[in-house]
């Protein structure tokens, strides 16, 4: 579908000069001097409507499919031996009619103590077109973004298990498209996932009771660039710490409550140097201390997710959430809603978004995920771990 060329000269702009500040808001954020900016943002976009019911918790509540995304140590804590999901978004649908997201992954548990998985996400950007200067035709393209991940959980206690993930990522946002002597080309790179998980069963006034606590440093990656290696932008490396705590209120009705923390550990604006000049390590390790307004800075880099999750019998589910960031730093507030439902190996859940800002490029998002779950036996007896 053709759409207006303001709309992307945002993208195209961003890919020649290596600035991705304008492009951000192609994700939600707004365009200010003191938002994060990276390459590659939809790296962050919560890809499964269970997490996106919840405000995009999901770093310590119970695993699924979608652990691999949230926390791939949870892996190794899922009830069943196998199983996939499958999630689609229509994403900025309230401004266009043919931008998506799409994400696939699955799982194989081969021992108690030990599990695997992959997943891909798909960025369908959808059509645009290109014009010059004076508004001649130069042309068409889709651009698009995909990575694809593979990961392995390993239980080390009853209690807390690690899990690491390995990622390829490409992003063709421009094609052949030239501008201003830059030549573009599509964006590559590669990233890890390092993270750790704690879940113990508690009995609190007389009642069955769950706590589970996460951190998981996320797209430990190269740089990446759409022209030549001068010009190369940080992808979004991010620091996730959760919590959640279940209650069985009775033998029939659960509910959960979780929070994330999320910082991205990239350097923050800075009006007198580039993100190029600073290696990833640098740029990582120096994400928490070089602010030009100092920790009261820091603080506002960090975004809060909070949400909940009630299942009635372990077949219905209802879920909230409420995502908070900084108005100096992108300004995203809204309100999440979520549906869920179970049956045997089938599971489909809903998430509705509702932005706290009017006429908001996110508003009325939806995510919908189908999941499956199949059981090959028992795997205890094969357990090592005491």
């Amino acid at each position: 579908m053709k759409r207006l060329f303001t709309l992307v000269s945002a993208v195209i702009l961003s890919v020649l000069t290596g600035y991705t500040s304008q492009a951000q808001g192609i994700v939600g954020q707004d365009s200010s001097r003191r938002v994060i900016t990276t390459a590659v943002p939809f790296l962050t976009i919560t890809p499964d409507a269970r997490a996106g019911g919840m405000a995009d918790v999901g770093a310590a509540t119970s695993p699924d499919a979608n652990s691999i995304y949230w926390n791939p140590a949870k892996l190794v804590f899922i009830e069943n031996n196998i199983g996939f999901s499958l999630s689609y978004t229509p994403w900025l649908g309230k401004i266009i009619n043919d931008m998506s997201i799409t994400y696939l992954s699955g799982y194989y548990k081969f021992s108690k103590e030990q599990a695997v998985a992959m997943s891909m996400r798909y960025f369908d950007l959808g059509e645009i077109f290109f014009t010059n200067e004076q508004g001649g035709d130069e042309g068409q393209f889709n651009p698009r973004e995909f990575s694809f991940d593979a990961a392995y959980s390993r239980m080390l206690t009853q209690n807390l298990s690690i899990g690491v993930a390995g990622r390829y990522i490409h992003s063709n946002l421009t094609g052949s498209f030239s501008s201003g002597g830059v030549e573009a080309k599509p964006g590559n790179s590669i990233a890890a996932d390092i993270a750790v998980f704690y879940d113990k069963d508690l009995l609190l006034s007389g009642s069955n009771s769950n706590l589970a606590l996460a951190a998981v440093i996320s797209n430990i990656g190269s740089k990446l660039t759409y022209s030549d290696e001068s010009n190369k932008d940080f992808i979004p490396t991010n620091l996730r710490l959760g919590g959640a705590f279940t209650t069985n209120l009775d033998p029939y009705n659960k509910l959960t409550f979780g929070v994330d923390l999320n910082k991205l550990m990239v350097p923050s604006p800075q009006l007198d140097s580039a993100q190029s000049d600073k290696s990833l390590l640098s740029g990582m390790f120096g994400s928490f201390g070089d602010a030009e307004d100092g920790f009261s800075e820091e603080l506002k880099e960090v975004t809060v997710s909070a949400g909940a999750e009630y299942w009635y019998n372990n077949t219905f589910a209802a879920r909230v959430g409420y995502f908070f960031e900084s108005e100096d730093k992108g300004n995203r507030k809204y309100l999440t809603l979520g549906l869920g439902f179970r049956y045997q190996v089938f599971g489909i859940d809903f998430a509705y978004l509702v932005p706290k800002e009017q006429e908001h490029p996110l508003a009325e998002t939806l995510r919908f995920t189908l999941l499956f779950n199949f059981d090959k036996g028992s795997k205890d007896e094969e357990s090592v771990v005491d």
